[in-house]
């Protein structure tokens, strides 16, 4: 699998497939662009994660990109942009990153569009690949309401193990949710990768 290059903490285009889905940095120059996706997919990405209540206007679009070339530029976090034919139409994000502890927690999203395509699991090999094979992280950790049977799909495709669940920890929306708890580590990740 390509690794993507990055260049002063941008990202060159990353090819996600023979269907011309691209992995490319989400920066803050594209506001407009992602609060668009927002729009779009508004009601089912707020589903289960808080970002569709962050990204509001252009202004909070701006200042959420911003915080995460930020982390980028801290190397605490990033956040990439998938696009099909030429519409941004989800995402994948390193939510936090600790290089010296080795650490990572890995998220994702989708506007309905772009559903059922494999995008996410294909989007999160890339950044989790880069993680572990360019940065020497050990750990890379997915947090997951426990109803989210979509993004627990993605976890087990991605060879990860789940490690538990945080009951009603994630007040969301006036509900406590149950978060799952999944895992790869380095060396299962390298196997995976050679046995597939």
């Amino acid at each position: 699998m390509a690794w993507f290059r990055a260049l002063g903490g941008a990202m060159y285009v990353t090819s996600l497939g023979e269907d011309g889905a691209e992995l490319r940095s989400l920066e803050p120059w594209r506001a407009e662009e992602f609060l668009a996706h927002m729009e779009r997919g508004r009601e089912f990405i707020g589903q289960y994660i808080a970002l569709p209540d962050v990204v509001k206007d252009v202004e909070s679009s701006r200042s959420y990109l911003q915080s995460y070339a930020d982390k980028a530029a801290a190397d605490t976090g990033r956040i990439y942009g998938i696009w099909t034919d030429g519409t941004l139409v989800g995402g994948v994000l390193f939510r936090t990153m600790d290089v010296a502890l080795g650490i990572a927690e890995a998220g994702c999203w989708l506007e309905p569009a772009a559903v059922g395509k494999g995008l996410v699991t294909r989007a999160a090999r890339v950044i989790i690949d880069w993680a572990v094979e360019e940065r020497g992280i050990h750990r890379v950790e997915w947090q997951v309401a426990a109803a989210n049977e979509a993004s627990i799909a993605v976890a087990r495709r991605l060879g990860m193990t789940k490690e538990g669940v945080l009951r009603e920890s994630y007040p969301y929306r006036g509900k406590r949710h149950d978060m799952e708890i999944w895992s790869v580590l380095a060396p299962e990740w390298r196997s995976g990768k050679q046995a597939s």
